[in-house]
């Protein structure tokens, strides 16, 4: 269902939820003190040092610093994206999720998703009704089970099925055109795209169908006939697979890329649920995107032939972009005339997994295939391979895997690790920046009014309830203060809301990794305290304000540049006027 999640819904959602069944539910949790502890599920360690906070509503790892709210840590932990970790937990919860009538009339794609699902939906009911179609897939190892969780289909012979039952009028012809499933015709009037093929439901991250691959059942051309580009539908973006493999699997450990639908299908029949396709095109870095949010470790799966080799060699060649530090590739390569669909029907599961731990790690993998470019018994062979590597090695992001990489290929080339790094441009990379200690005391300076007002309200929000807000406080010519007038009135409009309902405001602003910073951060202060500590700072805030219009007028006066209502508020500006602005209460 398209339109946009009304922000009500979240702030109930994550008033609602309680982080430590959520987080609990996937990590063991133990109780110390008024916070919860446990060894970071994001990086390995031995010593716990993430916790969580239910007064809060918010996580932090003291080691590798990550944090978040509920849906934060449902993005990051099961990989989803916003909308899928509002759906997750709003599913926990047992309350379904709205949506704004008046967004969804403004998606020009709605009418389209709508119709891609009515067609795939036809296409499993034409597939109940024709038995030949249900015997080829029995025929290929796939059972009525799987066949349900990928959605398949079947369009009938024919020229007009689903004109026949989804064309009706101007308006719905228009939108099958759109979404790619029917075709004009040279002398006028359409035609379906796709016939006698059993149908494969190309669907989004949501679940939504948004395209369709039809494999023809008999011996005609072309064997498999994707749906062309749409608006809702890019083929260098979107995976088969990926939502039915994130779907059986609550976690992904690795997602193995495979080239053809059944070989898809087939896998997940034989327990394979972490397979995916590429539709028809070579993988992109859209698709490897799309991949590294669901899962660190991606293995690619090509036929051993030639065509399959060079169909890896430009997945590597894709893959460099992306390979930060915890993410691993891999590249297995099944026997001549096989495929993954053909591999594990004949070996089984066990076979075909033991293959899997075969699979070339990246780093070996470009080696290898270097050297079969490059005679490296030869100093002329070694400078080719050295040359090769170079526009590759310079791909890598900066980091301790273009180190590590860099220094093998300088050893197979026999040169300094120094000289080669020049050559690919590592010279003027920065240095990684090494990771947080816990416990690592925070840089030297004395932090802002500002920043601790902010962090006052984030820690205790109902402090802004207290507190009224001072005259002069816009003046202020901190860095900053905006942003504390923007909570200010936040908090005014919406005193309910809590810590990690605030800082899901800010969600995908700028602001927010710095707002979730200073939430992390200890504040070791009661309520009381909070609230007695930021009404003084908002009056010396007030304060500077003063001085600074002060000081603007003034330098505006000795210019003869000033008006006759900034010549009256001069008049009125005195020491001690940082009173409270009429009606500016912050807790009314």
């Amino acid at each position: 269902m398209a339109g946009r999640i009304p922000q009500d819904f979240i702030d109930e959602l994550i008033a609602r939820a309680d982080i430590i069944d959520v987080v609990g539910s996937r990590v063991q949790l133990k109780k110390a003190g008024r916070e919860y502890k446990a060894c970071c599920p994001f990086h390995d360690e031995k010593t716990p040092s993430f916790t969580v906070s239910p007064e809060k509503g918010f996580y932090h790892c003291f080691g590798c610093g990550a944090h978040g709210t509920a849906l934060g840590f449902l993005m990051d932990y099961e990989r989803l994206d916003f909308v899928e970790a509002v759906e997750e937990l709003a599913q926990l919860l047992g309350l379904d999720v709205p949506r704004e009538a008046s967004a969804e009339t403004r998606s020009p794609v709605a009418p389209v998703l709508e119709i891609m699902g009515a067609a795939a939906k036809l296409y499993q009911q034409a597939l109940r009704e024709h038995p030949m179609a249900v015997d080829y897939l029995k025929g290929r190892g796939i059972d009525g089970e799987r066949a349900r969780d990928f959605g398949i289909g079947y369009a009938p012979a024919g020229w007009d099925f689903l004109l026949q039952r989804l064309g009706d009028g101007d308006d719905r012809r228009r939108l099958l055109q759109a979404g790619g499933l029917i075709t004009a015709r040279e002398g006028g009037g359409f035609y379906d795209r796709f016939r006698d093929r059993i149908m494969f439901p190309i669907r989004d991250g949501r679940g939504r169908t948004v395209a369709f691959g039809g494999r023809v059942l008999g011996d005609g051309e072309p064997k498999y006939l994707n749906s062309p580009e749409t608006a809702v539908f890019h083929k260098g973006r979107e995976l088969y697979g990926l939502y039915e493999a994130r779907r059986a699997t609550r976690r992904l450990e690795s997602v193995l890329v495979v080239e053809g639908y059944l070989d898809v299908v087939s896998l997940a029949c034989h327990g394979v649920h972490n397979a995916v396709a590429t539709l028809g095109t070579a993988t992109t870095t859209e698709h490897l995107k799309r991949v590294f949010r669901a899962t660190p470790e991606v293995v690619f799966c090509f036929d051993g032939d030639r065509a399959g080799r060079d169909a890896a060699w430009r997945a590597l060649q894709n893959t460099l972009a992306e390979m930060r530090e915890g993410r691993q590739v891999r590249f297995l390569f099944l026997p001549d005339g096989e495929d993954p669909d053909s591999l594990i029907r004949s070996e089984g599961a066990a076979a075909f997994q033991a293959r899997l731990s075969t699979a070339l790690p990246l780093s070996d993998y470009l080696l290898k295939e270097l050297k079969n470019r490059a005679d490296t018994t030869t100093t002329e062979g070694m400078a080719r391979l050295a040359e090769l590597a170079r526009p590759l090695l310079s791909q890598l992001p900066p980091g301790v895997y273009r180190e590590l990489l860099t220094d093998r290929v300088a050893s197979e080339v026999k040169i300094g690790r120094d000289r080669l790094a020049a050559l690919v441009g590592d010279s003027a990379a920065p240095a990684p920046r090494p990771p947080r200690r816990p416990g690592a005391a925070p840089a030297p300076g004395r932090p802002s009014l500002v920043r601790r007002a902010i962090q006052i309200l984030l820690h205790h929000p109902a402090a802004a309830r207290q507190a009224e807000v001072p005259r002069g406080l816009g003046n202020a010519r901190q860095r900053g203060v905006s942003l504390l007038q923007e909570l200010l009135a936040l908090l005014a409009q919406h005193p309910e809301l809590g810590s990690a309902a605030v800082l899901e405001r800010f969600r995908g602003r700028s602001e927010g990794p710095h707002l979730e910073k200073l939430l992390a951060e200890e504040l070791l202060i009661g309520p009381d305290a909070a609230a007695q500590e930021f009404a003084d700072c908002l009056l010396r805030l007030a304060e500077r304000g003063r001085k600074d219009r002060l000081n603007e007028l003034v330098q505006k006066a000795e210019a003869g540049a000033l008006s006759d209502a900034e010549r009256e508020e001069l008049r009125g500006i005195r020491p001690g006027s940082a009173d409270p602005e009429p009606g500016s209460d912050a807790g009314a």
